[in-house]
């Protein structure tokens, strides 16, 4: 009977043997996972290449040609932002893709398109300026106001070179 009750007193001690297991799969796992992505298993082959043309891509890619697009350049806008404003300027600058053929006809439009960029930017909030996240909105805003003026199918896009708050 004494022999009884220190066996119940005593915790039994459970194995370890489970967690080894579930670790070394855990390993397994992530080892495996890994060199799929690695080698293109798992989203596709991202061996680079050289295509006959010199230009590099992927394997299994043949590359096209770029568009022929060229730029014009936006003069540089300065707009003041008041005295409630954390900073007092902003200094915007820009450049219009248009299609090969259509600079001219942009170019002639620029006092119009620079006019209708200055007056947007004035009647946006400050504090709408001033949010990072913004700019993705800004541009769309601009590049709709640009394809007015200037033709929905002679802008191609709008890119921002400068947008500076100070």
């Amino acid at each position: 009977m004494a022999d009884d009750e220190t066996t119940e007193d005593e915790p039994e001690k459970k194995s370890k043997k489970p967690l080894l297991i579930g670790l070394i799969l855990a390993l397994a796992g992530a080892g495996g996972g890994f060199y799929a992505a690695q080698s293109g298993l798992l989203f596709g082959n991202k061996e680079e290449k050289v295509t006959d043309n010199g230009n590099d891509g992927y394997a299994g890619e043949e590359s096209s040609p770029l568009p022929e697009v060229a730029f014009v350049p936006v003069e540089q806008i300065i707009i003041s932002l008041g005295r409630n404003a954390a900073n007092e300027h902003l200094l915007f600058k820009s450049q219009i893709e248009v299609d090969k053929g259509n600079e001219e006809q942009v170019t002639a439009l620029m006092p119009r398109i620079v006019d209708v960029m200055n007056s947007y930017l004035r009647a946006v909030d400050v504090r709408v300026l001033e949010d990072p996240k913004a700019l993705i909105k800004l541009r769309a805003q601009l590049l709709r106001r640009i394809r007015t003026v200037a033709g929905e199918d002679r802008v191609r896009d709008l890119l921002i070179m400068e947008f500076v708050l100070n």
